[in-house]
């Protein structure tokens, strides 16, 4: 099999399936109010995101009938249908009163479920879930959950101006590519990625949103593929990482952060209005 170019064709088709979605779906999401204020408080579709598990199941679709499906594919499958459920349900029916992690289980421990503690807590038993079919022992099953779903919530923490989530989705997906020495499994990328690069030029000009429901599904593709490709201290340095940022973003704003940096704030901007 000649994996780069299967994974090249997964991606196309992932564009093609993507821009397919996206037509029907944003005159969708506008006859049914499925809108939402963007930071110009402009409103637009919210949600889009939506569309990549449902562009990846197609592609996978598609594997399945040329003989290049692998039956591990079924628990990403799962995984990334699941996340992105949960966020459809934040970005649909969430207020935005509650905030970070603190708030949401602040909120629990009052006996109150917010939508944003039901993603919580519904990313962290998928990510556990797994974690299960992907670790030897408990110190790795351990940290393999803990990578999975602080990947889930960085994607979100990101996506608060147009383009700053898939921007992150590719420097991360580059950097995992390079720490694994590109022994990563492309198929398994390829599909999201291709409608990841379409959807990219509406995000950024901020056209539709695509919510908790496309973030989500971006970080868990970037915590699986780290546990399924690097080595247990990779993964450690990574797992620090990604608790110090959650620690320094439930104290300070990130997009304050990016502005105060001229590089951050150079990327940041590179294609907006």
């Amino acid at each position: 099999m000649n994996i780069p170019l299967v994974a090249g064709l997964a991606a196309a088709a992932g564009i093609f399936i993507e821009a397919v979605l996206i037509y029907f779906l944003l005159d969708m999401f506008k006859q049914v109010g499925a809108v939402g204020k963007n930071f110009k408080q402009i409103d637009i579709p919210i949600g889009v995101g939506i569309s990549f598990p449902i562009t990846a199941m197609l592609v996978f679709t598609v594997y399945a009938a040329l003989n290049y499906y692998d039956t591990s594919y079924d628990l990403f499958l799962l995984g990334i249908v699941s996340i992105s459920f949960l966020g459809f349900i934040d970005d649909m029916l969430g207020k935005r009163d509650t905030r970070g992690f603190r708030g949401h289980f602040g909120a629990l421990l009052q006996g109150r479920l917010t939508t944003g503690g039901l993603k919580a807590l519904g990313g962290g038993f998928t990510a556990f879930f797994l974690a299960i079919f992907n670790s030897v022992g408990w110190g790795e099953l351990l940290l393999n959950t803990l990578v999975i779903a602080l990947f889930t919530n960085m994607l979100n923490l990101l996506d608060l101006r147009p383009g700053r989530a898939i921007k992150g989705y590719l420097f991360f997906l580059l950097t995992i590519a390079v720490l694994a020495r590109g022994e990563i499994d492309w198929l398994l990328v390829a599909p999201v990625l291709g409608a990841v690069i379409y959807y990219l030029a509406l995000d950024i000009k901020a056209k539709a949103m695509m919510g908790d429901a496309g973030a989500n599904v971006l970080g868990l593709v970037l915590g699986y593929i780290s546990i399924t490709s690097l080595s247990f201290f990779i993964k450690a340095g990574l797992l620090l990482f990604l608790i110090a940022v959650h620690i320094y973003t439930e104290k300070y704003s990130l997009t304050e952060t990016i502005e105060k940096v001229p590089l951050l704030r150079a990327l940041d901007k590179i294609g907006r209005d």
